[in-house]
């Protein structure tokens, strides 16, 4: 942006602001009211940002020891609501009068001191620099200020950061200072939620800026989901990151990722064009229930919620359908849901679109990984716990996911890896429908509708003492299956259906007859799920080309079954076949190109140029 954009911006800025404080009847001589609230609610409020004041002051004072302790300026901290929860610094420059404003629990909206840094900025949503003279009351310019909102993992604002004097301060100087500060609170209340439980990706546009509070930031789950982003990374990658892999950003496949070593800066390439050098910090446990999208993107998930109704995912298949139908007779009734299905099969799709089918869709779909939860800590997460009960503990205590889904649905994905004892407590619940957190004595009551997923032979699991039987009695009111895609008859509607899901709206040159061809040969071990990675990859590589054989992962073709006699198609050296040996080669091994790739010592992409160079169409 240049510098009369930024000029006009800022200037539209203070424009809108004073009008705004115009339209509260402010006048140039009000007098600021700093709306505090009494000191009791004030405690209440600091006790319950006790998080991000602690968060803050341990990003916070780096900066101001190191740069800015020998500047007459103040830094401060406030809330969503513009109330002053701390500041560092220089108070020298607040003179008695002024004294209110700087106190805890004075609020800075536009509505009760007029146009200022705090109030402005968290209005626009972004980094503002307010002179002296740009107040509106005269009260407040004998200071100039620069203001930074903080949002939080899901990109909520829940905070301003501000550095205020009474002396001058240059706009570019202090503006970029506090947005770095910012920043830097965001990357560690996003590390502090997702810290030992998930893959780090930082990354940057070069190797000396990797260790700054302007790299990028991505984490990801073992699957290469990315559960949450700081806004760097969106402004480095161009895009939104909203229901994204890391495989679909830079191209890679998600095991070549990962494999990376640890501490070590390797290359990265976004969109097939941006360059980046980025580090990998793998998880130090194994992750807890998986984050839901970091990041809600109205406009994109209104034309996608069609992906959550139970008309889209009937496609046509015989056994797809005949679940559909029994779960519909059940929506409304108090009768509980089990789920059969390999991994990957859709099974949270499914409850999904239940879910929303039912009368019960305004209210909490929660979902619980059995097998992802630490064992350890299965009970403190379904059932919540008292403040103080175990070592460890949250000091606020926790309601637990089974209270979260009162009025609503509670989803058990996984319910056969669910420990033994926790199977006792979780019975208790669905015959009482109460739940007593850990440490506590009172019984709260829960209404929920519950269903349950599984890939393991639960009848099995019970006969071999794995799994309670009055507990699987009690979750198996009605047993569904959802079959694999490799077995599904509607997998042609299918593939179209995943594509349109994860398409952009530009990208609607749709799938080549050699893909689908592919597509349908190929036995999907990882079912839906691994079908859904293979599009975002293709879709990625292709922009708004048609995706063909060429733009699929390499791991894709490695699934693929080798046919009759490919085994003994002949090496050959890799030197340059003639067209009849390419036909002959390509029908004796049964058209895999990754055979006859390897046989050839080429490339899949040199050997499908060449089959298309001779004519031959692939």
């Amino acid at each position: 942006m240049t510098e009369a954009a930024q000029a006009l911006s800022h200037e539209t800025i203070i424009q809108d602001s004073w009008t705004r404080c115009r339209g509260f009847g402010l006048t140039h001589v009000s007098a600021p009211t700093f709306d505090r609230p009494p000191a009791g609610e004030v405690s209440a409020l600091l006790e319950n940002q006790h998080f991000l004041v602690q968060t803050t002051h341990q990003e916070v004072l780096p900066y101001y020891e190191n740069i800015l302790a020998n500047s007459n300026c103040l830094i401060m901290l406030a809330d969503s609501q513009g109330q002053l929860l701390q500041s560092w610094g220089d108070r020298r420059f607040i003179e008695p009068a002024h004294t209110p404003g700087f106190v805890a629990g004075a609020s800075w909206l536009e509505r009760y001191t007029g146009t200022n840094a705090i109030g402005t900025a968290l209005t626009c949503a972004q980094a503002v620099h307010i002179q002296h003279d740009e107040h509106f009351l005269k009260a407040n310019r004998f200071m100039a200020g620069s203001a930074s909102p903080i949002f939080d993992a899901q990109r909520q604002m829940i905070g301003v950061l501000d550095v205020s004097s009474d002396s001058y301060l240059p706009p570019s100087h202090t503006l970029g200072m506090v947005k770095m500060m910012s920043q830097s609170v965001e990357n560690r209340l996003i590390l502090n939620l997702f810290q030992g439980s998930y893959f780090q990706l930082i990354f940057n546009t070069g190797l000396n800026n990797l260790d700054s509070q302007w790299a990028g930031l991505l984490i990801f789950d073992e699957t290469g989901l990315v559960v949450s982003a700081n806004r760097r990374a969106d402004t480095l990658l161009g895009i939104s990151l909203s229901r994204v892999t890391v495989e679909s950003l830079f191209g890679v496949p998600l095991l070549q990722l990962l494999n990376q070593p640890e501490g070590l800066p390797f290359a990265l390439r976004a969109a097939g064009r941006y360059r980046f050098h980025g580090l990998l910090k793998r998880p130090q446990q194994a992750p807890a229930i998986r984050a839901r999208d970091f990041r809600p993107s109205p406009a994109r998930d209104a034309g996608r919620n069609k992906g959550f109704t139970l008309a889209s995912i009937n496609l046509g298949d015989p056994r797809v359908d005949k679940a559909v139908r029994q779960a519909e007779r059940l929506l409304e009734k108090d009768i509980p849901i089990l789920v059969h299905g390999e991994t990957g099969v859709g099974k949270e799709v499914f409850v999904k679109a239940l879910h929303h089918a039912s009368s019960r869709a305004g209210q909490a779909l929660v979902a619980v990984n059995c097998a992802a939860i630490p064992a350890e800590l299965v009970e403190s997460e379904l059932f919540g716990y008292e403040k103080g009960a175990f070592t460890g503990a949250n000091q606020k205590g926790s309601i637990g996911l089974i209270r979260k889904a009162h009025k609503g649905t509670l989803f058990l994905d996984e319910v056969g890896d669910m420990p033994l004892r926790v199977q006792a407590r979780l019975l208790r619940v669905l015959q009482e429908r109460c739940v007593q957190p850990l440490g506590s004595s009172e019984l709260y009551p829960v209404d929920i509708r519950l269903i349950s997923a599984t890939n393991r032979p639960l009848r099995q699991d019970v006969d071999s003492g794995l799994f309670r039987q009055d507990l699987y009695y009690r979750i198996s009111g009605l047993n569904l299956e959802l079959p694999p895609l490799r077995e599904r008859s509607d997998k042609a509607a299918m593939f179209q259906r995943v594509w349109d899901y994860h398409r952009e709206a530009q990208q609607g040159a749709g799938l080549s007859h050699e893909v689908l061809a592919l597509f349908q040969r190929h036995p999907w071990p990882g079912n839906l799920r691994q079908l859904s990675s293979v599009l975002q990859i293709a879709l990625a590589m292709a922009d708004d080309q048609p995706i063909r054989p060429e733009h699929l992962p390499d791991d894709f073709f490695a699934d693929l079954r080798e046919p009759a006699g490919a085994t003994e198609a002949p090496q050959l050296a890799a030197t340059p076949a003639t067209g009849d040996d390419l036909a002959s080669l390509f029908q004796a091994c049964g058209g895999n190109i990754s055979h006859l790739a390897r046989s050839l010592g080429v490339s899949r992409n040199t050997l499908y140029k060449r089959l298309r160079e001779q004519g031959l169409k692939v």
